[in-house]
């Protein structure tokens, strides 16, 4: 006799095998990572000028090869997205006490970039059915330190960039891109990443092309991709100009990516497709297997932009279930269900920013005499981003596996069995 009793309330759960792990290494980076250490030439960066300051033929096949996938004149790898996020925010000049508006709902390192610069992130609120940032909340908060916008397309979607840019223009603000998760995600037959003066991707571990870690810039700006460059590798020792402009910001780091790093990431990018439609047919047969369910609402696609799924991303109506969303997840994972996300992040929340401690103790750089104005952090502040974090928002970290068809299955009955059985979960 079958058991629907809920595994959380002792019953067996829906799904008693695990699921494989996303892996797309393969012989063809093998052979390659071997190719690089028998040549032993694992970097070939030197922080000097002269023809070595831009890396070694890995690295320089990698930017050739990205910058003609994403269709762009410059790619600048790096070691990590972090280091490509600030190195971004360096590049387009920013002053102390400068402002730079993003999201909430973004790993922290969106916003702490900014601050690696002495600037002040400003956060704006979010769509509720895309995640992204909302265009109408970014126009909102433009003051006359506002120097740019820093969108980010979560989970593996574009943000509005047609709403963003006409804000940028008409403000007179650079507009960057965070697609960390969304490589090879299209916005009216653009890729995502390649409408800002400066974007890019993650290539860490868990990404839709990986190389362990890593990250790439794309830009269309020679100026911009030149800064890029710079701070990517020592740019104090290298910079040859009396521009107070072009000296702005010209503290370089060591940003650089490893030979075996970038011959796996070229070999990772061949992939790219094949690996996007995986996630779009795995994220389809979702869709059909929780079709129905009431209270939840599965991704929402937005027009003219394709979703390559790095989260699949879904919102509950607690007050139709009658049920929190802490109590559903708890009864989910019994089932075996792998990669559920409860809530994401609210940056803005986090102590960094609600005590204003980021370089010393003494509140630097808000406290600094360039700051003009001052910026909440307040709960409610981003009330959209706040209730998903804290009530409604419920996701699959769908890049954690390879789902197959019975995958998708298994977890779709674990669903529909916790939804059946919500009146014994409420009472329990």
């Amino acid at each position: 006799m079958h058991d629907d009793t809920l595994a959380i309330l002792g019953g067996p759960p829906a799904i008693r095998n695990s699921f494989r792990r996303f892996n797309t290494i393969g012989e063809e980076e093998l052979a390659v990572a071997t190719g690089v250490i028998r040549s032993g030439i694992l970097s070939a960066y030197i922080g000097a000028p002269g023809d070595a300051f831009m890396g070694g033929p890995r690295v320089r096949a990698f930017e050739a090869a990205a910058a003609e996938y994403f269709g762009v004149k410059h790619a600048v790898a790096v070691n990590s997205w972090t280091s490509g996020l600030i190195a971004a925010i360096g590049a387009i000049g920013l002053e102390p006490g400068d402002e730079v508006i993003t999201t909430p709902w973004t790993m922290v390192a969106t916003a702490t970039a900014i601050l690696q610069w002495n600037g002040i992130p400003v956060f704006a609120d979010i769509e509720p059915d895309s995640f992204n940032i909302d265009p109408v909340s970014v126009e909102k908060l433009i003051g006359p330190r506002t120097r740019a916008i820093l969108a980010v397309d979560i989970f593996g979607q574009s943000c509005n960039m047609r709403a963003l840019r006409e804000i940028a223009s008409r403000h007179g603000l650079k507009l960057l891109s965070d697609t960390a998760q969304a490589p090879g995600a299209t916005y009216h037959d653009q890729y995502a990443g390649t409408l800002a003066d400066i974007g890019g991707f993650s290539l860490n571990y868990h990404k839709h092309i990986h190389c362990g870690e890593g990250g790439i810039l794309v830009t269309n700006d020679d100026r911009l991709a030149r800064r890029l460059q710079l701070i990517r590798n020592h740019a104090e020792a290298v910079i040859d100009s009396d521009d107070p402009a072009e000296l702005c910001n010209m503290l370089g780091y060591n940003f650089r990516l490893g030979e075996i790093e970038a011959a796996i990431a070229q070999e990772q990018l061949k992939k790219l497709a094949a690996n996007i439609s995986g996630r779009q047919r795995a994220a389809a047969a979702f869709d059909v297997g929780l079709a129905g369910l009431p209270g939840l609402t599965t991704p929402q696609g937005s027009e003219g932009c394709s979703h390559v799924y790095y989260i699949y991303g879904m919102t509950l109506n607690t007050d139709e279930l009658g049920v929190p969303r802490d109590k559903l997840v708890a009864a989910l994972r019994a089932e075996g269900v792998p990669g559920l996300v409860s809530g994401y992040q609210n940056v803005h929340l986090y102590p960094l920013f609600q005590h204003r401690i980021a370089f010393g103790t003494q509140g630097f750089p808000w406290t600094s005499p360039y700051c003009e104005r001052e910026i909440s952090y307040q709960r409610g502040i981003c009330p959209v981003a706040e209730r998903l974090h804290a009530k409604t928002f419920m996701g699959i970290n769908i890049c954690l596996n390879d789902y197959t068809p019975d995958d998708v299955a298994q977890v779709a009955g674990a669903f529909r069995k916790v939804w059946s059985q919500r009146n014994a979960l409420k009472a329990g």
